[in-house]
């Protein structure tokens, strides 16, 4: 049977991702929803982009975009790097451009210009890189860089009363909008947890893989997860975002 599999912050760790990639095995009919962040941090940024594009090709893939991504695309169509960009991660990614030609630029900056602010699929089951504050859900989004950058929408699914329904007035309207939301950008580890968190219906996949975690794929329907090996084991003389 065909599955979803949703996959969290890849940061560069390009081994790290074709080591979970080989865990999930993926089958003919298998449907990949990635939720951003997959630049900044180790050295091969520009290398997972290459690899997911080619991914895209065998696969049916939706890429969201995060905030890093929101930078790189900046910096590929012209932007000046900022320190704040290159502070955190993006140094490292710019360093991973340099042996990559202007037409190679152009299809990386096309792909970045193709990701989605969110996906909704038919289960009502929204995908999005942090969040969204609108009470009315992120089409009604005012600011739509909420979607790269906000985190109050997981405070408040960890605030949640596990015994309330979500029938009850006092369940948070945001999250009742939909069945479940899949989140990245904000580490589970920052919680002290490895795998992937479940707060109310809210699913955050990112595993820490910018710092001393790992890169997670989420099956949506049976919630087994897969990960990768600490990218900070594959790469040994490097840093990632531990800095």
């Amino acid at each position: 049977m065909a599955r979803t599999l949703v996959i969290g912050d890849i940061h560069g760790a390009l081994m790290a991702l074709q080591e979970l990639i080989e865990k999930v095995e993926l089958q003919t009919g298998d449907k990949l929803i990635f939720l951003g962040d997959y630049v900044d941090g180790w050295s091969q940024s520009a290398q997972v982009i290459d690899y997911l594009i080619a991914l895209d090709q065998k696969h049916e893939c939706v890429f969201i975009k995060g905030n890093h991504d929101w930078w790189c695309e900046n910096w590929l169509n012209g932007a000046q790097a900022n320190n704040e960009w290159l502070l955190h991660g993006g140094r490292e990614t710019v360093e991973s451009y340099v042996d990559f030609d202007d037409s190679q630029r152009k299809i990386h900056l096309s792909f970045f210009n193709r990701m989605k602010g969110y996906h909704v699929d038919k289960e009502n089951r929204l995908f999005i890189h942090a969040g969204f504050a609108s009470m009315h859900g992120p089409a009604k989004e005012r600011h739509e860089s909420n979607f790269l950058w906000d985190r109050t929408l997981l405070e408040v699914a960890l605030a949640v009363d596990k015994n309330l329904s979500k029938e009850s007035p006092f369940y948070p309207k945001r999250l009742a909008l939909y069945e479940e939301i899949f989140i990245g950008h904000t580490p589970t580890t920052n919680y002290g947890i490895s795998v992937p968190l479940q707060a109310a219906n809210v699913w955050d996949v990112d595993t820490g893989a910018a710092f001393k975690g790992k890169i997670s794929a989420l099956d949506i329907d049976t919630k087994e997860f897969w990960q990768s090996e600490a990218p900070q084991k594959l790469y040994p003389n490097e840093k990632g975002r531990n800095k």
